[in-house]
């Protein structure tokens, strides 16, 4: 009897230190694949063309700031507003996952995954009337935006201390200093990638979208329907 309780434990404990590593990683890949700074880069770039250093590097800092809050907001009151209308969590990663899905279909066609036409036309009134374009449109919804806060209400139901929690709200900072460090570059990515380089790594971001939008909605479909998970055990 001893000689099992020694032996069995130790193999659970180091295999579950293992999942939840590889799990702490998988919003941060899945905010970078959404947020996707550099397929912004044309949008900024074009919203941007008209304004002088002082009024660009502020437009930067506004709207790296704004992703980065809304991703930590999103995190920390996320679950309490759908808990508020009385949603269960198995049926907003349902409804999560397909909005995922979709937004991963989009990027796989080199657009943006918040992106929308009247956001662009938007952009687009704002900087010829002067007006700042930093949070809308480029840090909500071209940044950040419905996929990104299902994301994030997803992942902050998986936390089960308090540090793991900080850790989500650390990767809105992780998120907006790569977008500040993107912006910031913004003409030389431009030079270098071209528009065919970046519509290659929207798509390449677009298909790891994909891939995790598809295991949180398996994950979803069975909380909600216990027997899919038997029938994929037999």
């Amino acid at each position: 009897m001893k000689a099992r309780e020694d032996l069995g434990p130790r193999p659970r404990s180091d295999a579950s230190r293992t999942i939840t590593a590889m799990d702490i990683y998988k919003p941060l890949v899945a905010l970078l694949a959404i947020v996707n700074p550099v397929g912004v880069v044309p949008f900024f770039i074009h919203f941007t063309s008209a304004f002088s250093r002082t009024q660009r590097r502020k437009t930067i800092l506004v709207s790296a700031s704004t992703a980065g809050i809304v991703i930590a907001l999103s995190a920390l009151f996320g679950l309490k507003i759908i808990e508020f209308f009385g949603i269960s969590l198995a049926s907003f990663q349902v409804g999560g996952g397909c909005l995922l899905l979709i937004s991963s279909l989009q990027m796989l066609n080199a657009q943006p995954a918040e992106a929308r036409k009247e956001d662009v036309s938007e952009g687009n009134s704002k900087a010829d009337a002067g007006a700042s374009i930093a949070v809308v449109p480029l840090a909500i919804p071209l940044l950040t935006g419905p996929a990104t806060i299902s994301t994030m209400v997803i992942y902050a139901d998986k936390t089960r201390v308090w540090w793991e929690l900080a850790v989500l709200c650390g990767y809105g900072v992780v998120v907006a200093g790569v977008t500040f460090l993107v912006f910031s570059a913004s003409s030389k990515i431009a030079k270098v990638l071209g528009q065919t380089g970046i519509n290659i790594m929207t798509r390449l971001m677009g298909l790891i979208l994909a891939a995790l939008a598809v295991e949180l909605l398996s994950d979803g479909l069975i909380k909600l329907f216990p027997v899919l998970a038997a029938r994929t055990v037999g």
